[in-house]
């Protein structure tokens, strides 16, 4: 290739498939498997994958509008694209791996292949700071290791590269083969292997045979044999091929571990290395750190850099940030941070991201030089601003020397800084006004001081939301309906203590079908953000039906008083000609809002009378769906709701959406999944099935840090009202967290347990407004330390437990003044 890319003709032969359409045999440079992430469309062939969860040919009629001619599909459109050019093959999902696979044996330089349940990706960071002085490297951007984010990665493989490290993961046996293919490692490491996915697997074992598949051709494989299982399946494999690499604590291994010594912010490791002494000073403490690190020594020694050398770069080994971080900024602002590492692959996530934020127009990129060692630099600055116009940016802050040079590339009103104090001299904060702004740099800029200075003040108290998560609990619930059959998010009461438009913006790009809302006010502020799906107003109130024409949402309706206030406001806000959407509610036993089955003939006399209103949904509330022990209560409420629909259908002559099953019914009755279901608090990573909980992702984490530390003697008081004494000489720890914040006062005086340093620990004394104590005696904890409320290491159930409430309430009573942080990988 092949810089220049594949012609179209080629991928077909490439991948066995059969050509048709009347195109123009033009060259690839550029796969799409996500027709959200388009940039450069003219040389773009979109691959239509197929998943229990989507089916990319859904999508071909909006790639072509705008601009894609090449498609690779495993069923032909019925309708015609002039112009257009289709590879037709059994499986889109192998012909991406086939031709990846092929991609990768056109290049001749080494390639490093990662696998095991933990480290992966901070090895493969690790790897990419230390060697890249000398190698210009391509690797997995961030952790693209499935079974699409691989062959992804390797098509990055270009000319200039003389390095690949790729990391593999896997969930279920038969994946590895298909992944080894593509990587085809010169180089193998094996990291820590846990427990992630065990469920998968008939054995701890049989997964580990399966990732060890990674290797089979291989040339060196490095791993830690004092693993045993490990260590005996290896030293059991008759390969000649493969040069095994071990380390560890025992004689015998390549490189021999003889101390380990943790001291203030760094670790030394010694170790024994063909019969030398050697050793490298890591800044980290953790076991998990020392570990990984490590493994990168291994590679270190085995590529032949010198003790010198390894040694001081060990030392500069930063964190890796694998996660975007998103935060309210000044002047009604939002930040993206991704202000750790730069290179192309992870801006052109960065930017995909801040794309999906829809609260405000106007976009701002601060952008730094770019560190890619021997990497061609026009061509690197050539391709970052096509990466940057495509986005259409409406401005864009350039910092360095180098990045300057190539302004004129950019289209994007724009002003360049020599450097990061260049730009701080002159900051005034007044420039920053409703924007999102994505800060992109390479670390040696430091441009946290950036990052500081733009975001919204608040206290040391946050409220982690992972969105990543959250994604993968509403494809978990996705995949389990029945073709058809559409998903209404619920995103009343801040999405559940979430946040607002940040949740619809990343539920919107993952294409629910519709959101709900509590009151009209909440939808005009989705609106407002530039949430197009369609949106119910669960409680509408005469005061904002007017809104909610306005605004193109679409009331409940659960009585004849909300009905004639509908009527009554269309006489006056209606828009358009279009009849009104609304949702009817009916009450088949919560006995809460809905109009009664008897109800029905009158509603439908007055329905009738009013063309200007349509029926989009009829819906119910079930009492009970997550207790067994009210399933026959459930039936009954279900077959009610039925025949209740199916009369309202017969008597207006048209169709519309049934829904019923709110979260915990839509795994357990199925059968009642109709044309919708409603999913709420379970997308946010909770439900009351332990089995079903097993499969989901926390999606918050309620986190904050220790004020002071503080030393009392037994019998001394803790707190207002002396209601909790020490019972021995005690160690207390003040958290800047209280009930202002949404913490309960239930909690107080051992009711309620923190975790400090994965240690849990009681609440001592009342709860306070602003702080909480915590007896943390015992327990190896400084002032600054973090203290997990709740999260995935401590999830919400066990809080609420000890509240004698349910999550909800937890979630929804956060105060406003806690900062929302959110994340995505």
């Amino acid at each position: 290739m092949p810089d220049k890319g594949y012609l179209f003709s080629e991928i077909a032969a490439l991948t066995g498939g059969s050509l048709s359409g009347s195109f123009t045999d033009d060259r690839i440079e550029e796969i799409l498997t996500d027709s959200r992430k388009l940039s450069t469309p003219q040389h773009t062939v979109f691959f239509a994958l197929v998943s229990p969860r989507n089916n990319g040919h859904r999508f071909i009629a909006d790639l072509y509008k705008r601009g894609v001619r090449y498609f690779l599909i495993s069923s032909l459109p019925v309708q015609k694209f002039e112009g257009a050019g289709f590879i037709l093959v059994d499986d889109t999902l192998k012909a991406l791996q086939d031709i990846a696979a092929y991609h990768r044996s056109v290049f001749d330089l080494p390639v490093i292949g990662i696998t095991g349940s933990n480290g992966k990706t901070i090895v493969k960071e690790w790897l990419w700071q230390l060697l890249s002085p000398e190698k210009t490297i391509v690797r997995s951007p961030r952790s693209y290791n499935s079974q699409i984010g691989v062959p992804l990665s390797v098509w990055q493989i270009r000319n200039i590269h003389n390095l690949a490290i790729f990391e593999a993961g896997i969930s279920q046996p038969g994946e590895m083969g298909k992944l080894a293919r593509v990587i085809k490692p010169d180089i193998g490491i094996l990291t820590n292997i846990g427990h992630a996915h065990d469920q998968f697997f008939a054995s701890h074992q049989q997964k580990l045979e399966e990732k060890l598949l990674l290797f089979q051709e291989a040339e060196t494989l490095i791993y830690c044999s004092d693993d045993t299982l490990v260590d005996s399946l290896l030293s059991g494999i008759d390969n000649q091929r493969t040069k095994l690499f071990d380390w560890g604590y025992r004689e015998g291994n390549k490189l021999r571990i003889t101390e380990v010594n943790t001291s203030g912010s760094g670790t030394q490791i010694d170790a024994i290395f063909e019969g030398r002494s050697i050793s490298i000073e890591i800044p980290f403490t953790d076991a998990a750190s020392v570990e990984n690190s490590i493994h990168c020594w291994c590679v270190m020694l085995l590529l032949g850099f010198g003790p010198v050398v390894t040694s001081e770069r060990m030392q500069q080994l930063h964190p890796v940030e694998m996660r975007l971080q998103m935060n309210a900024g000044i002047n009604g602002c939002s930040v993206i941070n991704d202000a750790y590492s730069f290179d192309p692959d992870s801006l052109q996530i960065a930017l995909d991201f801040m794309m999906q934020q829809n609260q405000h127009d106007a976009k701002c990129l601060i952008l730094s030089d770019m560190r890619q060692g021997e990497l061609n630099e026009p061509l690197l600055y050539r391709k970052i601003a096509g990466m940057v116009n495509a986005k259409n940016i409406h401005r864009m802050i350039g910092i360095g020397e180098t990045i300057a040079v190539y302004g004129d590339l950019f289209q994007a009103k724009a002003v360049f800084f020599k450097d990061t104090e260049s730009f701080l001299r002159q900051f005034k904060s007044a420039d920053f006004s409703n924007e999102s702004i994505l800060i992109k740099g390479a670390r040696d800029f430091g441009f946290e001081r950036i990052t500081s200075l733009l975001m919204q003040k608040s206290h040391e108290t946050i409220l982690e939301v992972n969105l990543d998560a959250l994604v993968h609990n509403l494809n978990f619930y996705r995949s389990r309906l029945k073709p058809g059959t559409r998903l209404m998010a619920m995103v009343k009461a801040f999405s559940y203590g979430s946040g607002s438009y940040e949740i619809a913006n990343t539920l919107q790009f993952h294409r629910a079908d519709y959101l709900a809302v509590a009151y009209a006010d909440e939808g005009v502020e989705l609106r407002k953000a530039g949430i197009s799906l369609p949106i119910m107003v669960m409680n509408p109130e005469e005061s904002g039906m007017g809104a909610i024409l306005v605004h193109d949402l679409e009331p409940e309706i659960y009585n004849f008083r909300t009905l004639q206030m509908l009527i009554t406001a269309i006489k006056r806000f209606r828009v358009g000609e279009e009849p009104v959407k609304i949702h009817l509610k009916f009450d088949t036993g919560m006995h809460r809002l809905g109009f009664a089955a008897d109800k029905l003939p009158e509603l439908t006399k007055i329905l009738l009378n009013h063309p200007e209103i349509r029926v989009e949904s009829v819906f119910s509330h079930l009492v009970g769906s997550d207790n067994e022990t009210f399933d026959d209560y459930t039936s009954q409420q279900i077959s009610g709701f039925a025949s209740i629909a199916e009369q309202l259908r017969e008597s207006l002559g048209y169709d519309f959406m049934r829904h019923i099953l709110n979260s915990a019914g839509i795994l357990r009755f199925p059968e009642a999944q109709f044309e919708m279901v409603r999913l709420g608090i379970s997308l946010y990573g909770i439900s009351s099935d332990q089995k079903e909980q097993s499969q989901l992702e926390t999606v918050t984490s309620l986190k904050t840090s220790i004020s002071q530390i503080t030393h009392v003697g037994k019998n001394e008081s803790v707190g207002y009202n002396r209601s909790w004494k020490a019972q021995r000489d005690s160690v207390i720890a003040t958290i800047p967290i209280g009930y202002a914040d949404g913490l309960s006062r239930r909690l107080g005086n051992g009711t309620g347990h923190f975790l400090v340093n994965g240690n849990i620990v009681p609440v001592a004394g009342n709860v306070c407004m602003d702080m909480t104590m915590l007896d943390i005696t015992g327990i190896d904890a400084k002032e600054g330390d973090d203290v997990l409320v709740f999260g995935r290491e401590l999830p919400i159930n066990r809080l609420a437990e000890e509240m004698d409430t349910i999550p909800y309430e937890i979630l929804t009573g956060i105060s406003a003044r806690v900062k929302r942080a959110y994340f995505k990988e």
